[in-house]
This record gives structure tokens, C-alpha cells and sequence, in this order.
């Protein structure tokens, strides 16, 4: 046991009457010692909840002869922390609590880990954290938000953030009032869990299944379920097998694996963020990274599953067709799934699935009659993105997956929102948020607020919006973010000029900025960078260390 560093011998009896202030028996102390990442709160919807899956972590532990040693993890809610300085600090948080799960961990020779996150940042930190550490660990999530009902139907239809997000521009557009914007804020979030589509946070606790950190219904089962609950026992209980047989992240994330989870991804049309993370992920498990993988595997997997905010069914209506096991068996048949790669079950995903089946075939569609024939992330290359960018391909409407406009440049997201809410903004334009990247934002905030915007005004099919920041897993439409290299590092981004030509060929994966060369080194030349927005305080230290967006935005 790593643990026996804390506990063992006349040297450690210091270290032992410290645990025993703690409450802990001796017999306590000889197990081992397992600890809890618990991220609750009572801030984030997502969260809220997570003590009482910690206690039914704990008891999974106890039963199966470990002692459970709990610490907290903080997070950030992106939907609260949308539209304002707030939203500088999601990304950057994850850095955060990667080295703070790294720090209590092997601070205290912790023997193995159970992982209780939820939402956005904290999901893929703690993955990041767990492929750093190498300890025996397992992810348990919170669990999806049920589906809000919609009032305008008598509840007959399904809603979400999103819908309120989208409501607030159709409120400015003259289409909506007031009231009706309160009924639905109302109605939309009926419950604790992540937020109901696949978002970020959903997405990215359904990835962790499909890599296999996560036990079979870790990104599906709703929040408010008892399933989740005996799932978390079932958690404990499992760590202490891997405990047993020494299997550890190293021996479950594998290329292979990540393989696995980018084509679950591509499948059910994950967030954008998606790439952002597991860029990061792969880099602390030392597994290599391509953007270019991710067009390479869209071009082999198709789109089965179209969740809000692309389609109208929900995380719900994906656990009740059978989940994510349902999903890697159904892709079995394209030669894609590496069927041996070894999980948390203990098992290898070809046994964790023998038993699945897809039970809605509208919800998780058949190979042969999939929502789109690609998969759900496109990366963009050309003249304004050198090293890449990334929509949601299937997230776009059919008229907007080749645009061209003119450009109108934003030198931040407050300026572009103004002007769409303002209806500055028109059919055909091309908007350009920059400076909003990971060191020029800093923190590269989600656009969220002005792609609602845009979409609550029926301008989604007409507008294209480009920035070297990010998209929420919430928002639709011809959004295309994290352009590389940043405009803040020089990138091309920061040589737009107002009404320039961009054009955009998703299909084609390319995005096209139609100046000359002459004109791009004479701009070049006169560019000078912007001042810092942040000089002191974690954003400047996270400005001064934090690497590109096509890298994962990770710490350089």
C-alpha cells in the first residue's frame, strides 16, 4: 500500500494520532486508504447533489474493506458564470483542479481514487488529474438534469438552458415577451444534474465512460435517480478490485481507448469542448494527439444520435435506449471500437457491451440510417486558421455548411453581443470575435451568450460566427471556434479587417480569410499586440503559462 508511507511503523505514530483526530480507528488505518474527489457544492445545479452519491461512494468502500478519506474540489457552473468576466475563470479552473486532486493525492500517499464530478472543467481536470497520478481510480459523475417541460405546450414538448438562452434573443427580436421568458426560465431546469442536452459536461462524463474510466451508465443515468445511487455504491466497491488487481489509468486510457471514446464522440455529436479536453487528457496519459484524427474518425462514423442543443431528445431519452454501452455496441459493426481495451469493470469493452442493444432506434439510429453521414466535429484548416479550428458540424444548419460574408470584427464578446441584440447584425454577415482566446482573453470564454443570440433571432441559417474562443456544448449554428493561433499570439484572426471576405467550407474543411498575401505581410507588419487584460491574480499567471487552444490550452 502507498499508504504505508502515512501509517506503518514506530516512525509513523506522529502520522497515525493525526489520522486518529480524524476519527479513524486503527483498524481504519491498516486499509486502505481511499480517496474521494467530491466536488460538491451548492452552486452549481450539477453539484448540488454529490454529497449523498459521496456517502454511497463511501459505504461501496467500506463494504468491500477499504476506508474511504474524503477532500473537496472546487468548480465553476458555466451557465451562471456566462456573458460577464466570470467566464474568464471555467477553462482555467481546470488546471486548477487537476493540480489540486495531484497535490492531495500524493500528499498523502493515497492508495486509489474515486472521482466525483460533474460538470464542465471539472470532469476532464479530474481526468487529467487521473492519468497524472496513475493511481487505481474510477469516475462516478453526478448524472444528467432531467428535461424541463415546456409550458407553451402544456408540457407536451421538452426544454432546457438553452431554450432560455435562445428565449432572451427572441424577447430582443420582438418575438417573445417578457412573461413567456419567465415561464420558461421556470420550467427549464426542473431538477439537480448537469445541464439536460449534450453539453460539455455531459458530453464529456459520456466520453468518460467510453474510454472506460467510468462504470457502464456513468454518463446517462439521470441525476435524480436511484440507479446513480446504488451506481456509486457499486463505484466504492469496484475501486477496491482494481485496488487488488493494480489496474490503473495507464493500463485503461490507451491510444486505443482514446480511439474508442473520439468515435462514441463523433456518433452522438459531442460538444466542441470535447477536443479541447481530450487534446489535454491524452497529453498527461503521454498518448499521442492529432486534430487531424478527428476529421480522419468523423469521416468513418456516423451521426447516430441527435441531442439537443441539435435535436429534440435529451440525455434521459439516451439512457432509456440504452446508454452508451448501446452506442459502442451499435458501432461495433464499422471495425472502429477496439473491442479489448481493459475498463474499470475489469473487464474489456467488447464483454461490457456482449449484453447491450439499442431499444430506441430514433434516439440511437442504425449504422445504415444514421442523422448525418459524418460524425458530429468538424477541424477546419486555411489562411485564417493555420492550425486549426472547430465546428459542430452537425450542429449547422444544411444552408450555412458553406457561407460567405463579410466579416464584422468584435474585439470581444460583450462588443458582438451589443451589436447582435442591438440588430446591428445581418443576413450574410460573418461575425469575428477575437482576442478571446486562451492568453488574449484570457481564460477563452464560450460564446454562448451571442450564438443564442443569433438563434433566437432566426439568424442561425444566415450568419456564421468565428472566434478564437469557444463554443458551450449548448450552442448551434455556424459557430467555429477555438481558431489557432490566437489573435493575441499574432494569429491571423487579428488581421481581419472589417467587411474582409471570409469564406467557409465545412464540408471541404476549410476557412478562408480572401486577402492577399501582400496585404496579410503588410498588416503583419503594423499588428501590435494588445495590452494584457489580466496583470495580476491567477488569469495573468494562467495568461503567462497557458499554450494554444490546438494543443488543449494546457500549461506550457
Amino acid at each position: 500500500m502507498k499508504s504505508e508511507q502515512i501509517k506503518d511503523g514506530v516512525e509513523r505514530a506522529p502520522h497515525r494520532a493525526l489520522l486518529k483526530a480524524c476519527g479513524y480507528t486503527d483498524s481504519e488505518i491498516r486499509r486502505p486508504l481511499i480517496g474521494i474527489a467530491n466536488s460538491a457544492n451548492t452552486i452549481i445545479p450539477g453539484h448540488v447533489h454529490l454529497n449523498t452519491l459521496a456517502e454511497a461512494v463511501k459505504a461501496g468502500i467500506y463494504m468491500a474493506g477499504g476506508t474511504p478519506v474524503e477532500f473537496g474540489i472546487i468548480g465553476v457552473c458555466d451557465g451562471i458564470a456566462m456573458n460577464h468576466e466570470g467566464m474568464k475563470y471555467s477553462l482555467a479552473s481546470r488546471e486548477l483542479i487537476a493540480d489540486s486532486v495531484e497535490i492531495v493525492a500524493k500528499a498523502h500517499s493515497l492508495d486509489a481514487l474515486v472521482m466525483i464530478p460533474n460538470c464542465d472543467k471539472i470532469v476532464p481536470a479530474m481526468l487529467m488529474a487521473a492519468a497524472r497520478i496513475d493511481l487505481p481510480t474510477i469516475f462516478i459523475s453526478g448524472g444528467p438534469m432531467l428535461a424541463g417541460r415546456d409550458p407553451r405546450t402544456a408540457g407536451r414538448s421538452k426544454i432546457d438552458l438553452i431554450t432560455v438562452f435562445e428565449a432572451v434573443g427572441a424577447v430582443k427580436a420582438g418575438r417573445m415577451d417578457e412573461g413567456e421568458l419567465t415561464s420558461i426560465e421556470n420550467a427549464a431546469c426542473p431538477t439537480c444534474g448537469s445541464c439536460a442536452g449534450m453539453f460539455t459536461a455531459n458530453s464529456m462524463n459520456c466520453l468518460t465512460e467510453a474510454i472506460g474510466m467510468g462504470l457502464p451508465g456513468n454518463g446517462t443515468i439521470p441525476a435524480v435517480m436511484a440507479a446513480r445511487t446504488r451506481l456509486a455504491k457499486q463505484a466504492g466497491m469496484q475501486i477496491m478490485a482494481l485496488w487488488e488487481k493494480g489496474i490503473t489509468p495507464s493500463q485503461i486510457m490507451t491510444p486505443q481507448a482514446f480511439a474508442n471514446a473520439l468515435a462514441v464522440d463523433m456518433a452522438l455529436g459531442c460538444s466542441t469542448n470535447t477536443v479541447l479536453h481530450m487534446a489535454a487528457i491524452a497529453r498527461e496519459a503521454g498518448v499521442p494527439f492529432d486534430l487531424k484524427q478527428i476529421n480522419t474518425i468523423s469521416g468513418h462514423i456516423p451521426h447516430l444520435c441527435s441531442l439537443s442543443p441539435g435535436g429534440a431528445h435529451h440525455i434521459e431519452d439516451l439512457e432509456y435506449a440504452g446508454g452508451i454501452q448501446a452506442v459502442l455496441k451499435v458501432l461495433t459493426a464499422t471495425g472502429r471500437i477496439d473491442l479489448t481495451c481493459i475498463t474499470v469493470t475489469g473487464q474489456t469493452v467488447g464483454e461490457n457491451i456482449a449484453a447491450a442493444r439499442a431499444a430506441n432506434p430514433e434516439v440511437i439510429r442504425p449504422l445504415d440510417n444514421p442523422y448525418h453521414a459524418t460524425g458530429g466535429l468538424a477541424v477546419l484548416y486555411g489562411n485564417l486558421a493555420p492550425d486549426g479550428c472547430v465546428v459542430k458540424q452537425t450542429a449547422v444548419r444544411p444552408e450555412m455548411l458553406r457561407h460567405q460574408g463579410p466579416a464584422r470584427v468584435f474585439e470581444s464578446e460583450e462588443e458582438a453581443t451589443a451589436a447582435i441584440l442591438n440588430g446591428r447584425i445581418k443576413a450574410g454577415d460573418v461575425v469575428v470575435v477575437r482576442y478571446e482566446g486562451p492568453k488574449g482573453g484570457p481564460g477563452m470564454r464560450e460564446m454562448l451568450t451571442p450564438t443564442s443570440a443569433i438563434a433566437g433571432m432566426q439568424l442561425d441559417g444566415q450568419v456564421a460566427l468565428l472566434t478564437d474562443g469557444r463554443f458551450s456544448g449548448g450552442t448551434r449554428g455556424a459557430a467555429i471556434g477555438h481558431i489557432s493561433p490566437e489573435a493575441a499570439q499574432g494569429g491571423p484572426l487579428a488581421l481581419v479587417h472589417e467587411a474582409d471576405v471570409i469564406t467557409i467550407d465545412i464540408p471541404a474543411k476549410q476557412i478562408t480569410l480572401q486577402v492577399d498575401e501582400g496585404q496579410m505581410t503588410a498588416r503583419r507588419k503594423a499588428w501590435q499586440p494588445p495590452a494584457p487584460k489580466a496583470t495580476r491574480g491567477y488569469l495573468a499567471r494562467y495568461a503567462a503559462a497557458v499554450g494554444s487552444a490546438a494543443g488543449g490550452a494546457v500549461f506550457e
